[in-house]
């Protein structure tokens, strides 16, 4: 099961009663709830039980603590399952589609501030889809019908025990099992979050020494209301009396790291929370003590080093910070900073740092939302949303987060801030946004107001950009001439701006699509192989994927079929690697292509089907664009020639059942060098005549050949 679960046991194990216990429990419930206080284990057991009882198609875990606005739940169970959608679908609706036939545990943990949206997004899912289980964590019942409750008690005395001094055990010589330190457990109440802080200051204290301290502050701080349970008071005041053992920087460094979301790293703590008592060298020494206190925990990612706060410590650290009136202070610092990095990561994306930039801004990703909600509440900081939004374009477009980029900019471009070059980058980002999900109408729209109101403001950028992607509109409208004509006066305002980056350059791969879909395929080779070298002079690998595709369309129709498969074969790993659906689904249609040209049409017919099921998740199929969809009808054509119907409708089958990642696995497993001989007579793509170009409509009008 993925997922990073706070305050690992190691070690320890305990709770097998509980264990055995919630596993029956959910043999026989659909929807199995595990409550209790924070801190008190229920992640840990969670995980445990879900393991054992894990369906045939797995478990999969949601963290929903990070998740601060409700609209998000969705979102943040697409993305926990790996789904990338580009189509206009809400989020359910891809929930929905991709659950339909599967048997699934879904774990949600740490709902409780969430649970309205939770509890519906539950009720809908379990009336709709027979398969799925759940398995909700958090401190109260989500009350959806059929629900079986399970409360978490805190540990026993001996489990209690055991803990305190296993964790005690890593960090040098662990005190002897006695009375003081079972004391100290029983004052706890034997709640894990609390022994394992206690744990922590037995580097320093001895049993005795951290037994009258604790007693000192029971004393000083008491934990909510009267009417409150005795668990959820003592864990405040475990926590409330590590606080209080800190010095004066670390309870400031705690209370500050208490604004950011999820995860985050050290340079984004240095800047985001020094000043005002804090010096920024200072800030790696105060960090490591609160990460030896277990205030923090730390964490190894594809984006580096990273750190995180149980959601309970964060808490508590929000409450210190609100009440010394620094808070709005800290949230503009933190808006600051990833503004920064999201103009840092953009100019970078065009370089040779493109995978790392990903990597980051995925991991970012809680933070960075975080900042744009900060700018949304903020009228007079909106314009920064705007800018935001618009910078992150290579996120949403580039990564596969179209679903979550359209929600944004969506809310952006409504904006009147009175700043018109962030509204009017917002908008073309839209617009492009729009156009790979398949909204012809919306995209329009975007990119007329942004046109106009560029003319209007004189922003020759904003103009060059809205130019652009109208005619990337007409190209997947197959209104090829108007394409052209668009592409390549977009391409020369870039010259005249001296604008140069991954954008500028997918202008002039969809200028050679024109060129190769009228004919002049030595013209789109000829602009695609300068992108290529402009790519690979920078370092740049989005881009230079469409190149490779388009190069590989020229080379299956030059009937070069060992290259075309070799640069599809690159085109796809990269494709894949950015999680850019649309480049993937293109690549595999047009290697379905060449498979049944290289004589296995049982395999094409595989791969069509896994594209088939890719292209749900994109938009229009092929966009509905007869260009773009030739490839798909000439492979249909010689497969189903070569198969019969009844088998081409089997391998089609088999391969609708490939999920993405086992579909890109097959197509590039197959080997480059050893393909099969035809098992028939296979008419050369070379030898099909310049109506190869045509689209398919055209063509079937003409009652056009159909080989492969």
């Amino acid at each position: 099961m993925d997922g990073n679960l706070p305050l690992e046991l190691n070690a320890f194990v305990g709770r097998s009663a509980e264990l055995a216990a919630l596993a029956r429990l959910l043999g026989a419930a659909r929807l199995v709830t595990v409550t209790g206080a924070g801190g008190v284990g229920k992640s840990r057991l969670a995980a445990r039980a879900a393991a054992r009882c894990a369906p045939c198609d797995g478990v999969r875990r949601v963290e929903l603590a990070p998740v601060r606005d409700a609209e998000f739940v969705d979102y943040a169970v697409v993305e926990a399952l790996g789904l990338t959608d580009h189509t206009t679908r809400a989020p359910r609706e891809t929930l929905l589609a991709h659950l339909a036939e599967r048997r699934l545990l879904l774990v949600l943990d740490g709902f409780e501030h969430l649970v309205t949206s939770c509890a519906e997004l539950v009720g809908d899912l379990l009336r709709r889809l027979p398969g799925l289980r759940v398995l909700a964590v958090g401190r109260r019942p989500l009350a959806v019908a059929g629900e079986r409750v399970f409360p978490l008690a805190p540990l026993a005395e001996e489990e209690a025990v055991e803990l305190l001094l296993n964790r005690a055990s890593e960090q040098g010589p662990a005190p002897a099992d006695g009375p003081e330190v079972r004391e100290v457990c029983r004052r706890l109440d034997g709640i894990p979050l609390a022994v394992e802080l206690a744990a922590g200051r037995l580097r320093a204290l001895s049993p005795g020494q951290l037994l009258d301290r604790l007693d000192d502050r029971f004393r000083l701080l008491t934990g909510g209301g009267r009417d409150a349970l005795p668990r959820h008071r003592t864990l405040r005041l475990a926590i409330g009396w590590s606080h209080e053992l800190c010095t004066p920087r670390e309870r400031l460094l705690w209370s500050r790291l208490s604004v950011f979301a999820g995860g985050f790293d050290l340079e984004a703590v240095e800047y985001v929370c020094s000043g005002h008592g804090l010096r920024a060298d200072d800030v790696l020494d105060v960090l490591t003590e609160l990460l030896a206190q277990s205030v923090l925990a730390r964490e190894e990612t594809p984006a580096g080093a990273r750190y995180r706060m149980l959601d309970t410590v964060r808490a508590y650290g929000a409450e210190w910070l609100e009440a010394t009136g620094d808070a709005a202070r800290l949230r503009r610092r933190h808006r600051d900073w990833y503004l920064g990095l999201a103009t840092w990561c953009e100019l970078d994306w065009f370089s040779p740092r493109q995978a790392e930039v990903a990597a980051r801004a995925e991991a970012e990703l809680p933070n960075l939302r975080g900042a744009l909600e900060h700018c949304l509440g903020e009228p007079e900081e909106a314009h920064l949303g705007q800018y935001l939004a618009g910078s992150l374009w290579f996120l949403w477009a580039g990564c596969g987060r179209l679903s979550e980029g359209r929600h944004w900019l969506e809310q952006m471009v409504r904006l009147d801030t009175g700043h018109e070059q962030s509204r009017l980058k917002a908008l073309w980002v839209l617009g492009y946004v729009a156009i790979l999900q398949g909204d012809t109408v919306g995209a329009l729209g975007a990119l007329q107001e942004c046109r106009e109101e560029a003319e209007r403001a004189g922003d020759p950028t904003a103009v060059a950009y809205a130019e652009h992607r109208t005619g990337c509109l007409a190209l997947v409208s197959d209104d090829m001439e108007r394409a052209q004509t668009l592409l390549q006066s977009a391409l020369d305002r870039y010259r005249e701006i001296g604008e140069l980056n991954s954008n500028v350059l997918m202008g002039q791969v969809e200028l050679a699509m024109t060129r190769a879909f009228q004919g002049d395929l030595p013209e789109a080779v000829r602009l695609c192989e300068d992108v290529r070298r402009v790519c690979e002079d920078h370092g740049e690998r989005w881009a230079r994927g469409y190149a490779l595709y388009v190069l590989a369309y020229a080379a299956w129709a030059g009937g070069d079929l060992p290259r075309a498969r070799a640069l599809l074969a690159e085109c796809l790993t990269g494709a894949h690697a950015f999680h850019d659906l649309l480049g993937s689904v293109l690549a595999v249609e047009l290697l379905a292509l060449v498979t049944v040209a290289q004589g296995d049409a049982a395999e094409a017919a595989v791969l069509q089907g896994a594209a088939s099921r890719m292209w749900r998740s994109v938009g229009l199929p092929l966009f509905g664009s007869a260009y773009f969809n030739t490839p798909h009808e000439r492979c249909e054509a010689a497969a189903r020639e070569r198969l019969g119907d009844e088998r081409y409708a089997e391998c089609v089958a088999q391969g609708a059942r490939l999920v993405r990642e086992a579909a890109v696995s097959r197509a590039l497993e197959r080997p480059l060098d050893a393909v099969p001989a035809p098992r028939g007579p296979v008419r050369r793509a070379a030898t099909a005549g310049p109506d190869m170009h045509e689209p398919a409509a055209s063509r079937a009008r003409k009652g056009g050949e159909t080989a492969g």
